[in-house]
């Protein structure tokens, strides 16, 4: 059985995230090609995005800290779904983004197949 402390290696990213040229670091926890459900911790400095992208398969975002904001014409009123640390999101099936308010992270759930 493996386990994660979340907390320590949600530092670890963002500590990652503040060196990359990308603003953002990311690490897989559970799933490769051959399993159904992946799961991935991606943290992201204030003011880094994740540009607008489709979404094939089912999909969730927990916010583990931080402050992001999910943009897509599915969202709430205006397109937009702010979050803060404890809410979880379905992300919509159609084209959206994430920007993060403030150093923040993310765990995303997706349904593989």
């Amino acid at each position: 059985m493996d386990s994660t402390h979340l907390p320590e290696l949600v530092d670890q990213l963002l500590s990652s995230a503040r060196e990359a040229s990308s603003r953002r670091s990311s690490h897989t926890l559970h799933g490769n090609s051959s399993r159904h459900l992946r799961q991935t911790v991606i943290a992201l400095v204030a003011g880094a995005a994740l540009s607008d992208h489709e979404s094939p398969t089912e999909a969730t975002l927990q916010v583990l800290r931080g402050r992001v904001v999910l943009t897509s014409a599915d969202a709430h009123p205006g397109g937009r779904w702010e979050g803060a640390e404890g809410d979880l999101v379905t992300i919509p099936s159609t084209r959206h983004g994430l920007t993060a308010q403030e150093d923040s992270a993310i765990l995303l759930t997706v349904a593989t197949r």
